[in-house]
């Protein structure tokens, strides 16, 4: 039995060879759903970062979709992507989907965290970020852009927080910063996304999402 095909260009975004399934059924990509389920909850956190919105109004907003869709939706799209064999896109969308659910884990059930431990917290991910980022290079220009952004967004936020330490200030110049570079990020994840979406739906290449991977 022949493998069903993956739709246009869906394997620009999250490269894997199609699974084995029955005739005339073809498995929806799980990339797009984790590009946006990442997008939507940077934006809102970066939002806060970037001081757009205030700490206390929009925190709890935060952490709620941080939860349901950074978080819960974006490990099932992980999931998913191991039953494509789409080793990077699995990785990827577990990883973070597991990092949203312990955003909410520290800031809603253990307590609250000091500068100098969330700043160990946002190092170890930036080493991840980074890691990930080499692995893009192979998969396309799209992804590359998201992980280079995403990488200098860590940093920034890491700095930020470790120069807070022993201050009662929340943010500081670093911080904001790194919150409009997390605000590039959602956007670059969110045209990913779109870029999948529409492309599948329209059957041509409808947006570019310059592969790496030919």
């Amino acid at each position: 039995m022949e493998a069903a095909k993956p739709g246009p260009r869906e394997a620009d975004i999250a490269p894997a060879p199609a699974p084995a399934v029955s005739a005339g059924w073809t498995p929806a990509n799980p990339g797009p759903l984790g590009l946006a389920a990442f997008a939507a909850t940077t934006f809102m956190l970066s939002m806060l970062n970037a001081n757009l919105v205030s700490l206390a109004g929009g925190v709890g907003g935060v952490l709620a979709v941080a939860l349901a869709y950074g978080g819960i939706a974006q490990l099932l799209a992980g999931m998913w992507e191991f039953r494509t064999g789409n080793t990077f896109g699995a990785v990827a969308f577990s990883s973070y989907g597991a990092f949203w659910i312990s955003v909410f884990v520290l800031f809603k059930i253990t307590g609250p965290v000091t500068h100098s431990g969330f700043s160990l917290y946002l190092y170890a991910w930036t080493i991840f970020t980074a890691l990930m980022l080499v692995a893009s290079l192979k998969t396309s220009g799209v992804l590359v852009v998201v992980f280079t952004l995403l990488t200098i967004t860590f940093v920034l936020l890491a700095i930020g927080n470790a120069s807070l330490q022993g201050t009662t200030s929340l943010t500081n110049g670093t911080i904001k910063l790194g919150g409009w570079f997390g605000l590039a990020t959602a956007a670059a994840a969110w045209y990913g996304a779109l870029a999948a979406v529409a492309n599948s739906t329209f059957g041509r290449d409808l947006l570019p999402v310059f592969p790496l991977n030919r």
